[in-house]
Parts: structure tokens; sequence; C-alpha cells
């Protein structure tokens, strides 16, 4: 019996499995960092990997990020595809745009000194940005701390005048209650004068 074997383009795309830079967790439970890794997209998330470039922790505010540029440019250029969240931390880090201005260099669109200044330009404008998005932040946490201070002075202010009215309320009642009552006068006269008026 003879069989017959198509291979098709997608057989030949399976076949390739280009390499993954994704995330693989770390850390405990509500807790997680991540490592940055190279790994065979065929691999579980936290299986083997080929190399590790870096780290995120989303648990700082910003998130903390420590890349090796240079290595994630490479695996970039070998094909080695992100994940949407790669993706999006090499976005914020800059490695995307380095890669398309250096796509621009071999195309012959521009100079590599070009490509250098404009890169320039974007890590500064992106550090100005990080830089006013962290003096937000303080001030945004002085500005809680004193609206807070400020409500807890007030709430203490009229938790004192409550027990001020409630220990004045308390001394008039007790005054009250320690007052001697009005003795009634016996009118001695009006009783004494029929006796008189027999004598």
């Amino acid at each position: 019996m003879r069989h017959n074997f198509y291979i098709t383009v997608h057989h030949l795309n399976l076949s390739k499995m280009p390499a993954k830079i994704r995330l693989q967790r770390h850390g405990r439970k509500r807790y997680a960092y991540y490592h940055i890794v190279i790994a065979d997209s065929r691999a579980p998330r936290d299986g083997s990997n080929i190399e590790r470039i870096g780290s995120y922790n989303p648990n700082t505010n910003p998130a903390t990020i420590e890349l090796d540029f240079d290595k994630a440019i490479d695996w970039l250029a070998k094909g080695a595809q992100p994940t949407d969240t790669v993706r999006a931390i090499l976005s914020y880090k800059g490695v995307m745009f380095k890669k398309h201005l250096l796509g621009g260099v071999a195309k012959g669109a521009f100079t590599a000194e070009v490509a250098d200044t404009r890169f320039e330009a974007w890590v500064a404008e992106k550090a100005n940005k990080v830089q006013a998005k962290k003096d937000g932040l303080v001030t945004n946490i002085e500005t809680s701390k004193k609206t807070q201070f400020e409500m807890e002075t007030k709430k203490n202010e009229e938790r004192m005048k409550t027990i001020a009215k409630r220990n004045a309320d308390a001394a008039a009642a007790a005054r009250a209650a320690s007052a001697p009552a009005p003795v009634a006068v016996e009118e001695v006269a009006e009783e004494a004068a029929p006796e008189e008026a027999e004598g």
C-alpha cells in the first residue's frame, strides 16, 4: 500500500518554529516578577530557555525594566518574535524604534549618523516623560498625605466638640440632680387666723 505525503506551506512554517522573546514568571503568588527570555516557541512558559536578556517587575510604579539592549536588537535581527507584552516593553525601552531606524539605514533612506541623532532625541524625550511621571507620583503622594492630615484634623476637632458638649450636658444634669428641692412653706398665718377669731 502506497501513501502520498503532501508538504504544504503551513507544514513548512511549523517546521521553522522561530525563537520567541517572552516573559518567564518568577516570584511568589500575587507578587510575580518576570525574566525576559529567548525561548523556543514550543517550550512551556516556565520551561527551559535559550538566553535571558532582561527582567520586568510590574510591582513597582513605574514598572522596573532591565534589558540588554544590544542582545534584544540582535535577536530581533535574527527573526525572534516578541509576544505582545514583550513588544510593549521593547517599544518602551526604544528597541523597536532602534530596529526601525536600522532598517531605514539598511535601505539607504538615511545615514547611520541621522539614525543615531534621531534615537538620542527619542531617548531624551522618553527620559523627560518618565521623570515627569515620577515627579507627578511624588506630588500626588504629598497631596494625598496633606489631604488625609486635614481630614483627620477636622474629624478630631468634631470629635472634641462632641465630647465637650456631652460632658457639658452631663455636668448640667448632675448639677440639676444634686440641687435641693424647693421647700413648700406652709402659710401658718392663714391657719392661725381662725383660732384668733374664735378667741
